[in-house]
């Protein structure tokens, strides 16, 4: 899950930001027991899954782990885009702590709505929270980490220590792909939101 561009994709606003960050912990008909504008960032949440899966650069990115990872290619380079996206002078400026205000905002607006949280997402955000994951993304060892924490959940993940190997082999590739595909997908959220062309 790439907690950070999900964030940063909810352009500042408190319900959109909890609704883009819950979706992966609200299944079916739950949707509906969320107020508006929470239920808006849910569905924000899932368009940028599509467009992300379905881009031909994405299909790239994830060619570097396909042999070793297969399906589970498509988490692991979420992870990566993390990465680049916390490393992104352009959007986290680093002589104002761009990133580490950034993720102390989004943890406020958590906070706001902590009601309406599900109970396995309420559990993982005091984690969340407590060790910043969200200000650690661009670091190296956060993003093994991460892999480590995709491959404990999933059931049937190869070892993700070679995972870690691929990103530092094609590091250099994978940068290319977050800048060639980050843009597009940042407008294309601000369109979704903007005209509510969301399911």
């Amino acid at each position: 899950m790439n907690y950070l561009a999900h964030a940063y994709l909810s352009f500042n606003i408190p319900e959109i930001t909890v609704g883009n960050l819950i979706s992966d912990f609200v299944k079916g008909r739950k949707k509906l027991d969320y107020p508006v504008a929470i239920r808006r960032g849910i569905d924000l949440h899932r368009a940028i899954d599509t467009f992300t899966d379905n881009h031909e650069v994405t299909r790239r990115a994830k060619s570097f782990f396909k042999d070793a990872y297969g399906l589970y290619s498509g988490p692991l380079t979420d992870i990566v885009y993390d990465h680049f996206l916390a490393n992104d002078p352009g959007i986290f400026p680093l002589m104002d702590g761009g990133l580490k205000v950034f993720s102390s905002t989004v943890y406020r607006h958590i906070e706001t709505c902590r009601e309406a949280l599900p109970e396995n997402f309420a559990h993982l955000f005091y984690y969340m929270r407590t060790q910043d994951w969200l200000s650690h993304y661009g670091e190296k060892q956060a993003i093994r980490n991460s892999f480590g924490g995709l491959a404990r959940r999933a059931t049937y993940m190869p070892d993700p220590r070679r995972a870690g190997e691929l990103f530092e082999i094609h590091y250099l590739e994978l940068e290319a792909c977050y800048r060639d595909f980050f843009p597009g997908l940042e407008e294309f959220a601000r369109h979704t939101l903007r005209e509510g062309q969301m399911h």
